[in-house]
Order: structure tokens, then sequence, then C-alpha cells
């Protein structure tokens, strides 16, 4: 149970000091000798992550962590935390303009579904 929560604290830390989107593709292993692991999903963000590695170590010890080096490690199998997706709304003037061109249409299904688009509430 402690080293769980030390994982946690140690990926809080992490996620606090790394650029959002490299956090997010990335996972604490853990931390041994002060060599804090990190597991990436691919190899350009375990790239960035490297070039990152001394200002990311000297932030994480001012936040008192007692870290003196990251390695980084590429796991094909560790899977990317996406982020959850926004419903899109039309605006007004895209409702009107798809208002507009489903009467130019005959009946076709391409009209109801403009016309389903442009019904469409903000």
């Amino acid at each position: 149970m402690a080293k769980a929560q030390a994982l946690s604290a140690l990926q809080r830390h992490f996620a606090g000091v790394a650029p959002p989107n490299l956090a997010q593709s990335s996972q604490v292993l853990g931390l041994q000798a002060g060599i804090l692991s990190i597991a990436v999903a691919n190899a350009t963000i375990a790239a960035k992550l490297r070039q990152l590695v001394p200002e990311l170590v000297v932030m994480l010890q001012n936040s008192g962590c007692e870290v003196s080096g990251i390695r980084v490690k590429v796991q094909v199998s560790f899977s990317v935390r996406q982020p959850e997706p926004k419903p899109r709304k039309l605006g007004k003037a895209a409702r009107d303009a798809l208002n507009e061109l489903s009467q130019t249409l005959g009946d076709s299904p391409l009209k109801l579904a403009l016309k389903k688009m442009s019904e469409a509430k903000e």
C-alpha cells in the first residue's frame, strides 16, 4: 500500500513539472537509487522527455523529490490516455448555412441530414 501511494505521489509530482502533453503520455514506473523510471508509449515522446531530463530533475528536486536522474523506457504496450472528446456544437451562422443548403437540394438522405444538423440546438 505504501509503495502504491509513493508511486502515485511521484506521478503527481512528475505531472506537475512535465509539459502536460508529455505527462499525459507518460507513466511513472518507480524510483530506485534516486533514478526515476518513466514509461512512454513511443520513441517520439521518449526523445522529447530525454531532452528535458536535466530541467525536469531540477524541478522535481525543487518540489521535494529525491531524484538525481530520470530513465525513460519505451513500452509499446503502454496505452496513452486519450482526452475525452468534447461534443462540438454549431453556431447560428453555420446552422443557417446548412438550412439554406438543405433547401436547395431535392429530397434525399443528404437533405434530411443537413436539415437535422441545422435544427440542432447550441
